[in-house]
């Protein structure tokens, strides 16, 4: 077998959802397919049911297609139910040997001896097993194995929308009465920026009792033929397949598969033929759709499992894309382009979504500011405001919508005069080609002192523009994005190829990765574990890495692979003993040897730091400059936990103060004790950015800055401003002060952060 090719062409079984047309057809084109290039007689997946604790055979070539179904395994039991409990390989030579092997008659598996048994697991959640199998004196190598865990976890995504599949054609309860709304309407509302930007467009408002109410209750005039339903189902397809292309070439790091349930549903014979008997019954097409789905939706949202009650959007968002397709054939059916979107919540996939359609804002009711949702608007460069006005649902559609998300201010049904000064500000913003021109490879104060200025990534859509803007590095790239965006872990391989593409973004270029950052407001959706009282302060960050080190490792192993030639840093966030960072380290150290040892090319000296975010380490800061090679302060959790002060809580949010005295000179004895042993520091969070606080950073010593690549000229241009002399008898005359108002008049105005 070429373990090689196949690591490279396995990537295709992420695509066979959209050549098939059922559950039965996906699983035995996947076996078909790892069967043949893998030169194995037997190529067999079992899926895992966690209620009955069961495996039980779902695809095989090799073997008894009758068996299909009816082989069924406790988990533990035989060495396939081995494999799947303690979550890892088995491999043997003569597998009738192995005392835990488990004979079943009629399968017709005595003919092969070789035996190799993989989980498929996304992190720490069983899914099921893949098996190979190979005639006596065609054993599995180490290289086999390798690859094939590969194919193990890029199996998973099939896996898990066959489950998502099988789960619609459970018996279903009946649905209760959903009640609609009457909208309010508004005309002004103030609300916080999550991501600057204009718009000025009609309204869209997604809301699940709306979206209910539209499936479930809407009048159509038009009576429909049953072929124009399969016509708007093909347009559908269509349609549905060129955005999974379009935001696949624009955001390949996170948007692996971000139509595939919808595609999945719409080639679904059994979903499609429930709407048909409808329809052959003289239900209106779109009435069939919208009943259909509907079961389907109350189903879900009572599931115990939270990745089916994810899916209800994806139900709803295909349904109401089906019936507009339908009732509006040859027009153009995007519907979020060119409207400002109001929504409640909205999960990363569904950003990816109206970025897609060309939606023209957000304005999220409800939410935090510091939220993984409002990073990845500014990535997206999606307008976005944070109101609290829970009328705006109530909204109607096509009401014109003026979002300022350069101020947070939202106008409904604007009059002219407010739209003469929208226009007029539109006018004055600089384009991206104008930012080009402006901004200066080297960053230096008036009096010539150089200041590194590097660009925060969370996207690679965020290197893009932070190249061409000049930045003199990556200073973190927010490694949990693709993590948050998907449905599963991603695995090695995945992560691979994504930090691949960012670091040969950054040619000749330090690039710092911060290792996954999950917890607190960045929620893994598929990460099923107990609910926390106080995720901020619970499994979070490297506690979770050290947790799960397997999910750990991978992540490691493929940030030291695509950093081979590379100037590269890796740093732990939420470090709070010098214990972790050393724990976090060898698990580094481990990665290398094992690399090594593989003969796999990868980084075998990167640069080891840590996130300063946590108070505990202020006291132990020249300890750490023992120990971590560099330093960058995150400076919205450093904040947050140094005042205990939740900023996105908007009755505490007041308290939430950058220049709160404790702060400052809790980041200048920071700064003072890495600059006094020769470690690197550096500063990511929004104060990086802030122009009030530039000055006071600079005046204590740092001298590197990290920040959205949307702020990159505006910060510069602060730095010019100003001399290091200017910039420390400042830091000096605010650290003198002991009393917050005090040091709001040496800024000059008021100091909450926007």
């Amino acid at each position: 077998m070429d373990s090689e090719q196949l690591l490279y062409e396995v990537n295709e079984l992420n695509h066979l959802f959209r050549e098939s047309a059922s559950v039965e057809t996906l699983l035995n084109k996947a076996v078909e397919m790892v069967a043949n290039r893998t030169h194995s007689a037997v190529c067999s997946v079992y899926l895992y049911d966690p209620a009955e604790r069961m495996l039980t055979l779902r695809a095989t070539r090799g073997l008894n297609p009758e068996s299909v179904g009816k082989v069924r395994l406790g988990l533990g039991q035989g060495l396939t139910g081995l494999a799947l409990q303690e979550m890892k390989t088995v491999c043997e030579k003569d597998a009738s040997r192995n005392p835990n092997y488990k004979f079943f008659p009629g399968l017709f598996e005595e003919r092969f001896d070789a035996f190799l048994a993989l989980p498929i697991a996304r992190g720490i959640s069983k899914m099921g097993v893949l098996v190979l199998q190979r005639s006596t004196g065609e054993s599995f190598t180490d290289a086999d194995v390798k690859a094939l865990e590969t194919v193990a976890s890029q199996l998973a995504h099939i896996i898990e929308n066959a489950q998502f599949l099988m789960g619609m054609h459970e018996p279903r309860p009946e649905h209760p009465e959903v009640r609609t709304t009457v909208p309010a309407q508004l005309k002004f509302i103030k609300g916080r920026v999550a991501s600057e930007g204009f718009a000025y467009a009609p309204a869209m408002v997604i809301d699940k009792q709306k979206s209910l109410s539209f499936l479930l209750h809407r009048e159509f005039e038009g009576h429909y033929s049953i072929e124009q339903f399969d016509e708007a189902v093909t347009r559908t397809t269509d349609q549905l397949e060129e955005l999974q292309e379009r935001v696949e070439n624009k955001l390949s790091d996170a948007a692996s598969l971000i139509f595939a349930a919808h595609l999945m549903i719409l080639k679904d014979k059994a979903f499609l033929n429930k709407i048909v008997r409808r329809i052959e019954t003289g239900v209106n097409p779109p009435v069939a759709v919208a009943e259909v789905s509907g079961e389907f939706i109350q189903t879900f949202l009572a599931s115990d499992n939270a990745y089916m009650r994810e899916k209800v959007n994806d139900i709803e968002d295909l349904a109401i894309r089906l019936v507009n397709n339908l009732i509006s054939a040859g027009e153009d059916t995007q519907v979020y382009r060119g409207h400002v979107v109001v929504a409640r919540d909205l999960f990363p996939s569904d950003l990816l979504k109206l970025s897609s359609e060309e939606a023209s804002a957000v304005v999220l009711v409800g939410g935090g500011v510091t939220s993984h949702i409002a990073i990845l608007a500014r990535s997206l460069a999606m307008p976005m405001v944070i109101a609290d006005s829970f009328d705006l649902l109530g909204l109607p559609d096509g009401t014109p919508i003026l979002v300022d998300a350069q101020i947070g201010n939202v106008f409904v049904d604007p009059d002219d005069n407010v739209l003469e000064k929208f226009h007029s500000q539109q006018k004055v913003r600089l384009s991206l080609e104008e930012q080009k021109k402006l901004i200066q490879p080297q960053t230096r104060t008036s009096d010539g002192v150089p200041v590194q200025l590097l660009a925060n990534i969370n996207l690679l859509t965020d290197a893009v523009l932070a190249a061409e803007l000049q930045c003199n590095g990556v200073g973190l790239y927010r490694t949990e994005f693709p993590f948050i965006v998907r449905t599963t872990f991603p695995s090695e391989a995945e992560q691979f190829v994504i930090y691949s593409r960012l670091v040969q973004s950054m040619p000749g270029k330090p690039v710092t990765f911060r290792t996954l950052d999950a917890g607190g407001d960045k929620i893994l959706s598929y990460y099923h574990d107990v609910q926390e009282q106080n995720p901020a302060m619970g499994m979070r960050s490297i506690r979770f890495s050290l947790q799960n080190r397997p999910i750990f490792r991978e992540q490691v192993r493929a940030i030291l692979r695509a950093g081979a030639d590379a100037d590269l840093r890796i740093m732990f966030p939420m470090i709070s003993s010098i214990d972790e960072f050393c724990q976090a380290r060898e698990v580094v150290l481990e990665s290398i040897d094992g690399l090594s040892r593989q003969g796999i090319a990868h980084n075998g000296k990167p640069k080891l730091g840590m996130m300063v975010e946590l108070p505990s380490v202020v006291e132990l800061i020249e300890d750490f400059a023992a120990e971590a090679e560099f330093f960058s302060i995150g400076t919205n959790d450093f904040i947050q936990f140094m005042l205990g002060v939740d900023r996105t809580n908007d009755s505490v949010a007041d308290f939430y103060l950058p220049h709160h005295p404790s702060v400052l000179r809790a980041l200048s004895r920071i700064v003072r004790a890495a600059n006094g042993s020769k470690r690197e520091v550096s500063v990511c969070g929004d104060m990086a950015h802030e122009p009030q606080y530039v000055p006071f950073l600079l005046g204590i010593g740092v001298r590197t800055l990290s920040v959205d690549p949307a702020y990159l000229l505006r910060t510069q241009q602060t730095i010019a401003g100003m001399s290091i002399r200017q910039a420390e008898a400042m830091a000096q005359a605010m650290l003198a002060q002991s009393r917050t108002h005090e040091i709001e008049t040496i800024l000059g105005e008021p100091g909450t952060m926007v």
